[in-house]
């Protein structure tokens, strides 16, 4: 048996957390530069507030309702997840437990007896909810597809469920997927589910009983294939290992507001590169190819919006994980992406081709140069690690950063910050 470990409106239970006063209040948790809702809490929607709405469009009602709003802070929901996390692998074993995002999380349970599966699922909801303050819910099911049917429905009916829901039996597997229609089961997308629907598929137990075949040459081969067998309580994917060393790295932010000068998006990809360097440099790996990207959107009126992505890449003579060996090869590609009245929206970079420190590739062109900047730049980091909010920067990255995104709205990072630590009184 498998279970899911879902954290409830993740964001919004982080922000309350530290705001006790909030309980049993609205609560919305805005996206980058403060645009749309993408977090919510049973009360805000109650007020009919909607997920991924514009946050302009729903500002009436949260103003009418008193709903509490905050600009997203990412360092306090990192920090809250791994608190999670950490507790869920104190209590099951770290071998049996996938993070799967920021706010779930699948655990193997084969360990458990059947007859114990509620007790225990219940004993870690309690457990993680004391020790961490994030409400969760669970599902228990023979499969992690089974798993999403069931935490789904406990969190439908959460007085009932206490919010958790264990699939034991065949009996129990079939009700769960007569409540559930297509359009709610993990992996179907809203184009397969008007597919499902056209051919009179309208629930997951339909689905379950659909051949095998039909799914592979309408749902997408192998994958389909792999659904109905999940469906059926047959696993398909079991609990993965952690990935220690990432394949590829990435670094992206809106901006604050558009941005038309060369020298700003410069100053923001030197900044990204930073930022994708010390990534790098943790996993004790170099890159050997950078490709950077910028978004334009034209529309003077803010509330068109019609983004174009344009972007270019590099391939270093020599792997490197020195930040300023990057930037030196990088920056040159953002004059080529560089338009003249344009309105950027966003840029970023992208390190692929990853070799490890210890077996660099040379090039057989160049001449051979001997690294002697790990140490220079494993002291970058660590001082900023201790000191925070880049207190050594290379000047590329600028010194004012007015294009960095905004938070007018952003709450303590209570967990990450000294200066911003939570005061009781």
């Amino acid at each position: 048996m498998k279970a899911i470990v879902d954290c409830n409106s993740f964001y919004c239970s982080c922000e309350k957390v530290f705001k006790p006063e909030l309980n049993n209040k609205p609560i919305v948790v805005l996206s980058n530069n403060d645009g749309c809702i993408i977090s919510l809490n049973d009360d805000a929607k109650a007020l009919g507030v909607k997920m991924t709405g514009p946050y302009y469009q729903a500002k009436p009602v949260i103003e009418k309702y008193n709903v509490a709003v905050f600009s997203s802070n990412y360092n306090l929901y990192g920090d809250m997840s791994q608190r999670v996390m950490q507790t869920l692998k104190m209590l099951t074993g770290e071998e049996n437990v996938e993070v799967y995002s920021v706010d779930e999380c699948f655990i193997n349970l084969d360990h458990i007896p059947a007859a114990e599966l509620c007790k225990f699922a219940l004993h870690l909801k309690k457990t993680v909810e004391e020790w961490t303050g994030v409400a969760v819910s669970i599902g228990v099911a023979p499969t992690k597809v089974l798993c999403k049917v069931a935490n789904r429905l406990s969190k439908k009916n959460k007085k009932e469920t206490k919010g958790v829901m264990v699939l034991h039996n065949e009996q129990e597997i079939k009700h769960a997927l007569q409540k559930t229609a297509v359009t709610d089961i993990w992996g179907v997308g809203t184009r397969y589910a008007l597919k499902l629907q056209s051919n009179n598929i309208n629930t997951a137990w339909e689905l379950r009983n659909t051949n095998e075949e039909w799914g592979r040459k309408n749902l997408g081969g192998i994958v389909g294939v792999r659904l109905i067998k999940e469906l059926c309580g047959d696993p398909c994917g079991e609990i993965k290992e952690p990935l220690k060393v990432k394949k590829m790295i990435t670094t992206t932010r809106m901006f604050g507001k558009p941005v038309t000068e060369l020298k700003y998006i410069k100053e923001a990809v030197a900044t990204y590169i930073s930022r994708a360097a010390e990534k790098l440099r943790r996993q004790s790996c170099s890159v050997k190819t950078v490709h950077v990207f910028v978004v334009t959107n034209d529309y003077a009126d803010v509330y068109k919006y019609n983004p174009q992505t344009r972007g270019s890449r590099v391939i270093l003579p020599v792997a490197t994980s020195v930040t300023n060996n990057i930037i030196r090869y990088a920056l040159p590609l953002v004059d080529k992406l560089f338009c003249e009245g344009s309105r950027y929206l966003k840029a970023g970079v992208i390190f692929s081709v990853l070799e490890p420190d210890d077996c660099i590739q040379s090039n057989l062109f160049s001449a051979a140069v001997k690294n002697t900047r790990h140490s220079l730049m494993e002291t970058l980091d660590n001082i900023n690690f201790s000191m925070r909010d880049d207190a050594v920067k290379f000047v590329s990255s600028g010194l004012t950063r007015n294009w960095k995104m905004r938070q007018e709205l952003r709450s303590g990072r209570f967990t990450s910050r000294w200066e911003e630590l939570k005061e009781v009184r």
